[in-house]
């Protein structure tokens, strides 16, 4: 029997301060603080920002900075992006030059154990140096645009009845 236990996290880019252009005073960069998260299927990412957006772009615009094609572009302010997928993905300012200056995040989603690979091939190009404050990574392009998280979600059914076949089975070799 296989037991399985979702859970669901949203992680929140940049901290108290948000999604901003760094100014030169953080500690981390976004990329360093996407490497010390494990961000898995399910999980969302939360961007507060005011005066900006937030483009979830391929590897090569994620390079350039270039805000001409994005995938998805949000701008609303209080954006919630949900990994359907595992790979990596790629997050840039809509403004030219805060990307310039280090607001970009790369976020790589972690695949677990049921989820079926990714739709779309990915880009030629990956970048391998760090980004800038509160990024994560990731590569490839949704399937779909992303749902509002749901908090946290638990699958405790089969767990309960894991534990209950076990007690099951082991209770009769209790009564010696």
């Amino acid at each position: 029997m296989v037991v399985t236990i979702d859970a669901f996290f949203e992680f929140r880019v940049g901290g108290p301060h948000g999604w901003h252009q760094p100014i030169g005073n953080e500690t981390e960069t976004y990329n360093q603080w996407a490497a010390r998260n494990r961000f898995h299927v399910g999980d969302s990412i939360y961007f507060k920002y005011n005066n900006d957006s937030v483009l979830v772009v391929n590897p090569r615009d994620y390079l350039r900075c270039n805000t001409s094609n994005p995938i998805f572009k949000f701008e609303d302010g209080d954006t919630t992006f949900t990994f359907e997928r595992y790979g990596f993905f790629y997050f840039i300012s809509g403004q030219p030059v805060h990307c310039k200056n280090g607001q970009k995040l790369i976020v790589r989603v972690m695949a677990q154990s049921g989820v079926l690979a990714p739709a779309a091939a990915p880009d030629a190009g990956q970048p391998d140096q760090p980004g800038q404050p509160g990024q994560g990574g990731g590569e490839g392009t949704p399937s779909k645009p992303p749902t509002p998280n749901t908090g946290v979600k638990l699958a405790i059914g089969p767990l309960f009845l894991a534990c209950l076949g076990g007690m099951m089975v082991i209770s009769p070799w209790l009564a010696f």
